[in-house]
This record gives structure tokens, sequence and C-alpha cells, in this order.
């Protein structure tokens, strides 16, 4: 990582490029800056959750707070259904509420400081960012992430540095994860066939369960007419001893019966357990595998849209996208990478259209944002290449011009294309004015 992914905190005193003249004169002299006692008490104490950079809590929040909690805890402070609204609503208002503060940041404070209360115990121990780094490393080799990276984040030594490379470890194992979700499909196969042995295994014990019972039932009732009244009515010494040792082997055998039962009815439950299991793994596998074919079929759009635009046109020669979607329109593009981004304003410009991009507050600056979107035709942002931030400020501002914004899957040239191609086959439901806002930038 050449740059952190987020900003950084800039020392007392000193001044950047984009500060005014006029307050830069104002400013303070390295000499004269010396700590405060709120400062020193601040350095002395864990960061609250809303104190750390914005770009940080959507790592934390989507790595140590399940979907499963945050969707017990958002609906208490939001307005919205805890049984309707999608994971990606319920993380995004976590997250916006987390860099705002306010009641349900605070409760997401408590939450993360109660679960994980053992990894501050453990972290508080550390003195130095050093210290630090290497508890981090110790739990993530041992793959107890979630409690160390909260405690990483919160510890008081923590330095800029060490929240980089512990976001550089989490970013990297995000990777390794989705490689490993191709060898559990492969499971998946081989788990659905011992499933059906297991279910076939267990009725065929259950079949024998049962007749071990009716046995058990016909030996009680046997046993229950020689009983010792019974023996008063005979009349021959060798007919009642016959009888006592028939009684004898009968108990025996019950005896025999008994443990039988209690092995087969133990084996029977550690089946069903074990079924029980399997059945949950294959549900989260037919999950993730739903997951991977929409992947898939998205994966397959892009390519189909690629091609298509691809295609030489007669009449122009080579098209880069469409010539009715783009031809006179002005699309402004928020977020993305460099690289992509110069090659979508080649082909936007190749279109007859105009594309202006905002980075989306890493380099320009976010009150260009609004400037760039008025009397734009559309407005796009990849959804793995920027910030919570910056995407609902693009939201409030697109509603308040009334210009259509849509977002695109990745910052890849393919998603912008199939978009593109997409508005050009609807494009009358798909350009159509969005409602008019009454929320003034300024005002509120």
């Amino acid at each position: 990582m050449h740059a952190p992914p987020f900003r950084l905190a800039r020392t007392p005193g000193a001044a950047t490029p984009d500060e005014p003249p006029h307050l830069r004169a104002f400013a303070p002299a390295a000499t004269c800056c010396t700590p405060t006692p709120a400062d020193l008490d601040r350095s002395r104490r864990r960061p609250r959750l809303a104190e750390l950079d914005a770009h940080l809590h959507c790592s934390i929040i989507g790595t140590c707070l399940s979907t499963h909690e945050l969707r017990k805890l958002v609906p208490k402070f939001t307005a919205l259904d805890g049984a309707r609204a999608s994971d990606l609503e319920i993380h995004h208002t976590a997250v916006e509420h987390a860099i705002q503060g306010g009641a349900l940041g605070k409760a997401l404070q408590k939450a993360l400081d109660m679960r994980y209360a053992g990894a501050l115990r453990r972290f508080s121990a550390a003195r130095d960012a050093d210290a630090v780094l290497a508890l981090w490393h110790e739990a993530r080799a041992s793959g107890d992430i979630p409690p160390a990276y909260w405690a990483l984040m919160t510890h008081p030594a923590t330095t800029m540095a060490v929240r980089q490379a512990a976001f550089g470890d989490l970013h990297m194992l995000s990777h390794l994860v989705g490689a490993a979700n191709r060898a559990d499909l492969r499971r998946l196969v081989a788990l659905e066939e011992e499933n059906t042995a297991l279910q076939t295994k267990v009725e065929r014990q259950q079949m024998r369960l049962n007749t071990m019972s009716r046995e058990r039932d016909d030996a009680r009732k046997l046993l229950e007419e020689l009983r010792p009244g019974t023996r008063d009515n005979m009349d021959e010494t060798h007919e009642t001893t016959a009888l006592h040792a028939r009684l004898a082997a009968l108990q025996e055998a019950l005896a025999a019966r008994d443990a039988r039962l209690a092995l087969q009815t133990s084996r029977c439950e550690a089946a069903e357990q074990r079924a029980t299991a399997d059945a949950n793994v294959l549900l989260t596998l037919r999950t993730q595998l739903d997951e991977a074919h929409a992947l898939i079929d998205a994966l397959r759009a892009e390519a189909h849209a690629m091609e298509s635009a691809a295609q030489p046109d007669e009449e122009h020669g080579p098209r880069a996208l469409p010539r009715a979607v783009l031809k006179g329109r002005r699309i402004v593009y928020v977020g993305g990478r460099p690289g992509s981004n110069h090659a979508l304003r080649r082909w936007v410009a190749a279109a007859g259209g105009e594309l202006t991009v905002h980075d989306g507050g890493v380099e320009d600056r976010k009150g260009l944002l609004a400037a760039s979107l008025a009397g734009a035709d559309l407005a796009v942002f990849p959804v793995d290449c920027i910030d919570h931030d910056s995407m609902a400020m693009l939201k409030r501002v697109c509603e308040r011009h009334q210009v259509s914004w849509h977002p695109l899957r990745t910052a890849s040239l393919a998603s912008f294309v199939e978009l593109m191609m997409r508005l050009h086959e609807n494009a009358a439901p798909a350009l159509a004015a969005v409602p008019v806002s009454r929320f003034c930038l300024r005002h509120g």
C-alpha cells in the first residue's frame, strides 16, 4: 500500500497545502505548541469509536460485529425494519451512526467493549506501539482476528502506522477467505451424499429400536404371568424349578435387550445431532453457492457488454459505448481508481459524451462534488472504491439537482460498460428524474 486507506491526522501547528494563505498566517508556531492537559488526558485513554478516522468504521463494524447482532441493535435507534432491511442497509446505517456518534454509536461502542473485554484486558498490558503490534501478530497467527482488531484500533498507544498495518492485514485476509469458498463448494456434494447416508442409517436404527421395544413388552408380559403368586397353583416341583430357570433366563435376556436398546438410543441421538450439524453446514454452503452464482451472472453480463461495445460500427468505426446513451451527455463519476478512471474518460469521449471524475475526497475536495453534479445528466459510483460519507453526500446532492444516480459493482471498465448497455436497453425507466427533495446542503 503506497498510501493509507484513511486521511493522515494533521499535527498541531502544521499547515496543509490546501489551506488558504490567510489561515497559514495564524497557525501557531511549532515552538509554542505544548500539549494541553486535555491532550494529555486523551493520549492516556482509549479513543472512542466516533473519534476514529471515518475510513476505519466500515472494517471495524463488518469484522467485529455479526449481521445478527446488528439486526438486533440498529432498529432500536433508527427507523429501519430489522426484518425487511437488507444486510447492506443494516451495515451502512451502523457505519454512518458510528461515524456521527449519537445514541447508536454509543451502543455500538458498548457492545464491542462488552464482547471483547478479554482482548481489551490482554492488550492493556502493552505500553508502546511495538508491543501492540506484537499482540496483533500473535492473534492473527491464532485466527482470533475480531477481538484483537478492536483492541488494537482503540488502544491508547496505537499509532497511525500500526493501524495501517492492521488494516492491510485484514484486507488481505478477506481475499484469502474468498479463495477458500471454492474449496467449500467442492465439499458441498460430499456433504449431501453423507447426509443421505446418515438419514438412511437413522431410519434403519429406528426400525430396530421399534422391534426391540415390542420384544421387551412381550418379555414383561411373560414375567407378569410368572410372578410368585402363579407358582402356588403348581402341583409338581419340577415344573416350579423349570419356571424359575426360565424366569432367570428371561431376566438375563431382558437386561441384555435393555443394554442394546440404550446403546442404539445413544447412537441414534448422536446420528441425529450429526445430521442436524451437516444440514446447517449444507444450508451455509448453499447460500454461498447462490452468492457465487449471482457473481457469475454479473460477470457474464459485464463480459457480454464488453463484447457488444467492442463490435465495429459501419458508420463511426469501432464504437466504445452506445452512442444513443452517451452522445451529448455529461456523466459524473465519483470514486474509482486512477487507472480505470482514465480509461473510462477516453471511452466516454469516444462515444460523444463527457465524463467528470471526482475521487471522493482523497485528493479532490469534497466541497467540489456538489458543483460537479450541477447540470449533470447522470451520476455513477463504484461501491468497492468509495467511502460511506461520499456516497451519502452524492445521493443527497443528486436528489436536490434531480440527477439520476446508479451504483456500479466494481470500479472496472466492464461494470461501467454493462451499466451503459443496460440503460441503453431500458432508457425510459432507468433515466427517470429523481423526486425533488426539500433537503438543503447549507440550511438542512
